[in-house]
This record gives structure tokens, sequence and C-alpha cells, in this order.
């Protein structure tokens, strides 16, 4: 398969370039947050074609028995609050008519490889500003699936694939647990090691499976 790799930031993706160069993987960063993602890689799928896309990351978790450093695949992701206040409550864009805000994954015809279907499942959601304050995180622990995480591009990287009709799927390694602002709490370099120890397994036994 062409496959293109996306990622928001170079540290994300920097111990796995000499893989995707010895397989001649595209990799494309594009930025942190929803709108540099939705414009990068909607710019890019208009130069070049893949047969997939995927988007790897790192991101905090609502669960606190998430251990960090855990690779998960994202069955869905939504852009969280994207709609209306309508007195005490919130109008989903949905509700409204103009839009969607939740996407998922979408698997090729071609089977990927064991290294995939064996991550575990979780939900997401994408925001343009984490979450910080006890208050909210633990209305959003009532609120949301148990095994959800937080990263701010998910949800448009599942848009700009759909709206261009190309497989696309979604891994993220858990770096923090979604707490009051503590970044001595979390663990960066833990999530990095296993975000590119996946993504290097995945891409060597995907070309492995290719070949045959």
């Amino acid at each position: 398969m062409n496959i293109l790799i996306v990622s928001a930031t170079e540290l994300e993706i920097a111990d796995s370039v000499p893989t995707f160069n010895h397989y001649r993987i595209d990799h494309l960063v594009t930025g942190v947050g929803m709108v540099a993602t939705a414009y990068a890689l909607g710019k890019r799928l208009q130069e070049r074609s893949y047969d997939l896309l995927v988007n790897v990351g790192i991101a905090g978790s609502f669960n606190p028995e998430h251990e960090l450093g855990t690779v998960f695949k994202i069955k869905s992701d939504r852009i969280f609050r994207f709609g209306a206040e309508q007195g005490s409550s919130f109008l989903p864009i949905e509700q409204m008519g103009f839009g969607e805000s939740s996407f998922s994954e979408r698997l090729p015809a071609e089977d990927l490889v064991a290294a995939y279907h064996n991550l575990p499942y979780a939900d997401a959601i994408s925001v343009n500003m984490v979450h910080g304050s006890a208050d909210t995180i633990n209305k959003l622990q009532a609120e949301l699936p148990k095994n959800s995480l937080e990263s701010m591009e998910g949800a448009a990287f599942f848009y700009a694939a759909q709206e261009a009709g190309v497989p696309c799927i979604q891994v993220r390694a858990v770096s923090n647990l979604v707490e009051e602002r503590n970044t001595a709490n979390w663990n960066i370099p833990k999530a990095l090691q296993s975000l590119n120890d996946w993504l290097q397994n995945f891409l060597n036994h995907q070309k492995r499976e290719s070949d045959f």
C-alpha cells in the first residue's frame, strides 16, 4: 500500500524517519491543532493519492487506570463542543443541521497486520484547549466513554480523510492523564518511545505482508 504517516509535530515521528526512508513511505507534519491539520492534509491529498493514511501522536487520557505509554487505536474522534449554547444546555452541530462533529476510522479493503488489530480501542475528543480544571474534568469523566483520550488533531485528520475518500487509522500513545495541569506527572518520552516502537513494527510487518 501507498501509505502517508501524519503527525502534528516532528517530535512524534522523529525516531521512525529512518524506517520511512527505508520503505520510501511519505510523512507529513501538519502543525498543532485542527485547523493546521485539516489544511495541511487537504493540501497534500490534492497533490498525491494514497491507499492509507496513518495519524500518530500522543494524547491525554481521562481514564486514571490507563498506564502512561499505552498505545491505543482510535475508533472514533469528535470535535468537542462544536455547536451552540442553549441556555444551560449544549446544542450539537448535528442538531443545528449544519454538519457533523464525529468521525471514525476507515479501514482499507486490504487487511492490516496484527500490529494494528491487536491494539486496544479508545474513543477520543479533539479540543482547542486541553483540559486542566478539576471541576470540568470530573464532569467530562462522567459524560465521556471510560476509555476516552484527548488530542488536538484527531477529528480533523479523520474529517479530511473522509472528505477525500481515503482509508485512515489513528493511533495514540498516552503521555499524561487529563487532570489539573501538572507537567511533572507527564511522561512524554515514554509515550514517544511506545508510539514509535509500535509505528516501526507496524510498517515493518505491513511491508513484509505486502511483499507476498
